[in-house]
């Protein structure tokens, strides 16, 4: 035997563990490594084929189970047929036929017959146009002074409806204005307004804000306070409005028409 034939049947354990103490442990360890590696390898491919086809054992069994449960079931013709009838049964009668209905007929429109006459009991045709003209009298004929005047129809005169009419402006192109404009307004307030005894009496003070339409005419209608301080003061600022004379009207569009119009009226204890 050659020298070297027993060192070749060393692997690398042998050779890591030459000269150790083999029989601590890791030397058995690392020997019988590679058949645990190949035991897990099998057992977990095995495992897994199996996990795999239960679906199919599964099927392949419940298929056995219905198999044993059918049962061959022979149907017959004479199965099928009817049962006789029996004689003292008594058959419910057949219903009525519907009744037919028939569809409304169109109204017809009856000709009486022609009746024959003789030529004699014909009414002649009135003259025609042509013979009244041909027959008239050339001689001029006086009419009687209270005979018959025929009477000529006037024509019809349309006028064009205004759409401003009506209409109450809250903003024109120019305003209504007091006679003598914004000063003698002023004048005519001083010297008609009296001031209430019980706004007098009590210190109230403040100012009335007062709402009338100035229509296309110039008059002042639809008095009404907007915001009042009470005490006699809004029933007195009515009563000196309704006093004004005619205003001079505003205009839209070069026309005079009704204009909302708001104003002010003091009221101060001197």
């Amino acid at each position: 035997m050659e020298p070297n034939a027993e060192f070749k049947k060393w692997d690398i354990l042998d050779i890591i563990f030459e000269g150790r103490n083999k029989a601590y442990g890791a030397y058995l360890l690392r020997r019988i490594y590679p058949s645990h590696i190949r035991k897990a390898l099998i057992a977990g491919v095995l495992l897994f084929a199996f996990f795999m086809t239960i679906p199919y054992w599964l099927k392949y069994i419940k298929l056995g189970k219905d198999e044993d449960k059918k049962e061959n079931v022979e149907i017959k013709l004479k199965d099928l047929t009817p049962p006789p009838e029996k004689e003292d049964e008594v058959k419910p009668p057949p219903p009525p036929p519907p009744k037919k209905v028939e569809p409304p007929k169109p109204p017809q429109q009856q000709f009486t017959p022609p009746v024959i006459k003789k030529d004699e009991e014909v009414k002649k045709e009135p003259p025609k146009i042509e013979e009244i003209t041909t027959n008239t009298g050339t001689e001029t004929v006086k009419g009687d002074d209270k005979g018959y005047v025929p009477q000529i129809d006037e024509p019809v005169v349309q006028t064009a409806v205004d759409p401003d009419e009506g209409k109450v402006f809250s903003f024109v192109e120019q305003t209504p204005t007091f006679p003598g404009g914004d000063a003698a307004l002023m004048d005519f307030l001083r010297k008609n307004i009296k001031y209430p005894p019980i706004a007098r009496e009590n210190g109230v003070e403040g100012r009335v804000l007062i709402s009338f339409v100035v229509d296309k005419n110039g008059n002042i209608r639809d008095i009404t306070v907007k915001r009042g301080i009470g005490s006699g003061c809004d029933e007195e600022a009515i009563r000196v409005v309704k006093m004004m004379p005619d205003w001079k009207p505003g205009k839209q569009n070069g026309k005079s028409v009704n204009v909302m119009y708001n104003l002010p009226i003091s009221f101060k204890l001197q």
